[in-house]
């Protein structure tokens, strides 16, 4: 099968021929129909990140396609099954896996990174608990929802319990992330959303998403929050960026008792100390989801009331996807469809 292969970080992955996994007793094969394009994987690409891969290794960590072969142990799923796949995998027996929050054992156990991942023609999933049947999902668009959809949608659910009516949400970055952000803010909740982005054009689509103001963030973002909210600022700011001027947007907007998450991986940092943040400040990071998270998600997107912006590329065109998306030119998700 062809393959976008990782060999060394810096380097240009290179798609070449590996053999068709085999599929054990426990595991199901799945032919992959779209794998979602994330700048977590351009900055393991571009050396950003410090992990001890196990290289050559296939990327991509946000897939969804077609049972293809199910191992003598696995029941429920059929060969032409359209399914989502659950990407934070674990190893299944610690107090994180059995609490249903896999993605919270170990980084180096997940799909794409740990283990190769969808960036292929076929995927292992090496156990049956990985994967949620799309039921009348087109699995090009959902691949995007396994992460893109997924992480904004746990970030969201901090947050939520503490914003009522009359509350103020913020949105930093309104990429692939932060625009179903937004969304799920619009969805969950009954808060206002203020969405944050240096690009017009995003802005313009979170308008149309349900932002009620948006800001470029060359200006004073927190100057421009508190006039909107009339001087208290946001009970709640999502940074889908994270690097230091966005933290310190998000810091500059928040109000009393706010609750600031950090999603994006821009590697930041802000001071953080008793009298120079607003009063009950908490701030709080947010990683993947879980596999009830993605179902809550899936749902959502049977009911249309979350929206993926994809646009669809082949496998050979991965490298230079990944330079516009460093650029800044893909607005929604770009979905590699091998």
């Amino acid at each position: 099968m062809r393959a976008a292969r990782l060999y060394e970080p810096g380097q240009l992955l290179r798609i070449e021929d590996v053999p068709v996994p085999k599929t054990p007793p426990d595991g199901v094969r799945v032919r992959i129909a779209g794998s979602g394009v994330c700048h977590s994987d351009l900055h393991i690409i571009r050396g950003h990140m410090a992990m001890p891969l196990s290289l050559p290794l296939t990327l991509g960590h946000e897939n969804a396609g077609y049972v293809e072969e199910v191992g003598a142990g696995v029941t429920g799923f059929e060969p032409g099954d359209a399914v989502a796949v659950f990407g934070g995998w674990g190893c299944g027996t610690c107090s994180f896996c059995r609490g249903g929050e896999e993605q919270l054992c170990d980084v180096m156990k997940w799909v794409g990174i740990g283990r190769d991942g969808g960036y292929a023609e076929f995927l292992l999933v090496p156990n049956q608990r990985h994967l949620v049947k799309l039921e009348g999902l087109d699995p090009v668009d959902a691949a995007p929802l396994t992460d893109a959809g997924l992480t904004p949608y746990r970030a969201v659910k901090k947050v939520a319990p503490h914003l009522p009516p009359g509350s103020w949400a913020v949105t930093i970055g309104v990429g692939g992330l932060g625009q179903f952000g937004l969304q799920f803010l619009k969805v969950l909740t009954a808060a206002q959303v203020v969405a944050v982005d240096i690009d017009d054009d995003k802005l313009a689509l979170a308008a149309e998403l349900g932002a009620d103001a948006t800001l470029n963030a060359r200006q004073d973002v927190g100057a421009e929050v508190k006039r909107i909210t009339g001087g208290e600022g946001a009970q709640a700011v999502l940074d889908f960026v994270g690097n230091d001027a966005t933290l310190q947007a998000a810091l500059a907007a928040a109000g009393r008792g706010c609750r600031i998450v950090v999603v994006g991986l821009g590697g930041g940092t802000f001071p953080y100390s008793f009298m120079g943040v607003p009063s009950e400040l908490k701030v709080t990071n947010s990683v993947w989801g879980s596999r009830r998270d993605l179902e809550e998600v899936l749902a959502l997107g049977r009911q249309g009331k979350v929206k993926a912006t994809v646009e669809r590329h082949s496998l050979e065109e991965i490298n230079e996807v990944f330079d516009r998306l460093e650029r800044g030119e893909v607005s929604g998700r770009a979905v590699v469809v091998p």
